[in-house]
């Protein structure tokens, strides 16, 4: 067996590899929502498309992470983890700059499935890199920071793309974005290629352990993307967790997907308002990822049970403020901000712990598999949610939509509280041999 060099004694701002790998998560990830503004600006008012067209813009970016995301997780298993990123990078870099030159819908439709299929490859890897740099009793730590990171991502990368196009034109926006991936790519050749963690012997494994480079598993590509899936299965409460969250995903895009038309219930209501609930609820999502690790003494159960049941009492009384005050006062818009921010906090304490739960109980060689399955999942939220809200909307109005909405995730929240919670570790313990999967120092 391969002997491993162990790193990461000390805090996690010691560890170079780490460091560099967040440094270039933040600028890919800010590259990931650069482009977004400047992409709808160009079809929705410079090429005045319809609402069909704008669709097919979101499923043109969503369907490839659900049809392929098992598949991308598969490869990042199989492969160098460093390499795979870094190629991602570099075919993002090419495909963002080809939209300087789109000038057809179709043109879009093809770059934003090819861009969301190289977007998928990265996600995986950087996850199973994760495990290969930062020991286990550091991982939680890490998560948390690397989701910080995810959530400022989302709050700078839009409003940055918004000064972009303002200031200086949809073409400097795309230029930006694919120097973003040109950055992102050349950090990355700072990192280790091969482990760096040090395995004990309570983890040795029947799969060979691999070399940056070197595959040894037996088996068939479509056999290790269906092991992600029966991993999910096997591993009860990561399973429950899974599904808490994806149902949490598509209730609140009932919802959420109807936003704009819940403004404008409020008449003479600020066309700035959509904005500033967007960046409060960024805001609140970045407070939680921050916050979650410091709460030691809830269970990542307790914490997402009631992240769910907090977002639903805030999303109901949000489609409630139009019944009641109907007036679109200053006190009206400070209100409805204030809960975007709160509703961005419970969102935040429902996604975190899952994402530090997923990296504590998944063994690194299925890494890549199984949180491309998850994503897989999540992005079929996603795409539901919307229309469900939509075919709510239509026949029910859009305030029913809220409160039915809200309704459901707090009753989710609820019974999640309820459900008995599985110690940390015992899933994977209960459905593993001694002998099967390393799952990284034992802390």
């Amino acid at each position: 067996m391969t002997n491993y060099t162990l790193t990461g004694q000390g805090t996690l701002k010691q560890n170079r590899a780490f460091m560099t790998l967040m440094v270039s998560q933040a600028i890919s990830n800010l590259g990931d929502w650069l482009h977004l503004l400047a992409i709808f600006t160009l079809v929705g008012l410079r090429w005045n498309a319809t609402p069909w067209e704008i669709t097919f813009v979101m499923l043109s970016a969503a369907l490839p992470m659900l049809l392929t995301g098992p598949f991308a997780g598969a490869l990042a298993d199989r492969l160098n983890r460093k390499w795979m990123m870094i190629t991602a990078d570099a075919a993002r870099i090419i495909i963002v700059g080809a939209f300087i030159f789109a000038d057809q819908i179709w043109h879009v439709y093809v770059l934003l499935i090819l861009k969301s299929l190289f977007d998928i490859m990265f996600s995986p890897a950087k996850n199973g890199k994760l495990k290969e740099i930062v020991p286990h009793h550091q991982l939680a730590q890490a998560v948390s920071i690397s989701s910080v990171i995810e959530q400022m991502s989302k709050i700078i990368g839009p409003a940055l793309g918004g000064l972009l196009v303002a200031g200086f034109g949809i073409t400097w926006c795309f230029v930006l974005d694919a120097s973003s991936f040109l950055i992102s790519g050349l950090i990355l050749l700072w990192i280790p290629g091969h482990r760096v963690i040090q395995r004990t012997n309570s983890d040795v494994t029947e799969v060979e352990e691999e070399t940056a480079g070197s595959i040894q598993v037996k088996q068939s590509f479509w056999k290790e993307t269906l092991e992600g899936i029966r991993m999910l299965a096997s591993l009860p409460h990561v399973g429950t967790s899974l599904f808490l969250l994806a149902s949490a995903i598509l209730f609140l895009q009932f919802a959420d997907s109807q936003t704009v038309v819940l403004f404008r219930q409020l008449p003479g209501i600020s066309g700035d308002l959509l904005g500033w609930c967007v960046a409060a609820s960024g805001v609140g999502t970045l407070i939680a990822a921050m916050s979650v690790r410091k709460w030691k003494t809830a269970s990542h159960g307790l914490k997402m049970g009631l992240g769910t049941a907090v977002t639903g009492l805030v999303i109901g009384t949000a489609g409630l403020v139009v019944v009641v005050w109907p007036s679109a006062g200053i006190g009206a818009q400070l209100l409805l901000i204030s809960l975007f921010a709160l509703a961005g906090v419970g969102i935040g304490f429902a996604v975190v712990p899952f994402q530090i739960l997923l990296q504590e109980q998944t063994p690194e060689p299925m890494t890549g598999r199984v949180f491309g399955t998850v994503g897989s999942v999540m992005t079929t939220s996603n795409i539901l949610g919307p229309v469900a809200g939509g075919l709510l909307v239509t026949s029910f109005g859009v305030v029913p939509a809220f409160v039915s909405s809200g309704i459901l995730l707090t009753l989710l929240g609820l019974l999640y509280l309820l459900k008995p919670r599985a110690k940390s570790g015992e899933d994977l313990e209960a459905v593993l041999p001694a002998k099967s999967v390393a799952t990284g120092e034992v802390s």
